[in-house]
């Protein structure tokens, strides 16, 4: 059994239809999911490796929000990290990761916490992109978050996005906090 200091939970956010579940379905199972069915909410597990320590994942793949969502306690309570997911080729789920990113910090109380911003969809044609490689670095850049930019469909730097935000987990809060939990 690991040890709650080896463990860390994870939110998959954004707007619907970015591709939550395909990036996290192709992170822990390895496959990609082609068929589009609206997420309620999936709980997965899967270990990652950092710096030689196995973490046991707890990833929360949730609903898509929008502007006048309400962030459930589901998503505040015991969650040491967010990845914030966007479609490259919808400018719309983009402009949402700022809002999300405030709801998350506002709910908190905080002024930043570990999040990763990621860029999915990257192997879509350049004529149905809506937001480009820079755009989505100079956001990320403007919020200080790490950007990735992915690909669910051909696996292009799923598990750098796992890693890099298991990374910011582990760098962001202080090692004094076994439990590195944001609000538990």
């Amino acid at each position: 059994m690991t040890s709650p200091e080896r463990a860390r939970k994870i939110a998959i956010v954004g707007a619907s239809a970015v591709g939550k579940s395909t990036v996290t379905v192709q992170f822990v199972e390895k496959h990609f999911v082609e068929s589009y069915y609206p997420t309620i909410e999936n709980q997965f597990s899967k270990p990652i490796t950092h710096n030689g320590i196995e973490y046991t994942t707890e990833i929360i793949d949730t609903a898509g929000q929008d502007e006048f969502s309400i962030m459930s306690q589901k998503l505040l309570i015991g969650i040491h990290g967010y990845m914030l997911v966007y479609a490259v080729t919808s400018r719309a789920s983009f402009e949402m990761i700022p809002i999300i990113r405030d709801k998350i910090l506002n709910a908190t109380g905080t002024d930043s916490l570990p999040m990763v911003i990621v860029g999915n969809k990257s192997d879509t044609d350049e004529s149905h992109r809506q937001i480009s490689t820079q755009e989505g670095q100079q956001l990320a850049q403007s919020l200080n978050i790490p950007f990735v930019e992915t690909s669910a469909k051909t696996n292009s730097n799923i598990d750098k996005a796992f890693a890099t935000l298991i990374a910011e987990i582990e760098h962001t809060t202080p090692t004094d906090d076994k439990s590195k939990c944001v609000i538990c």
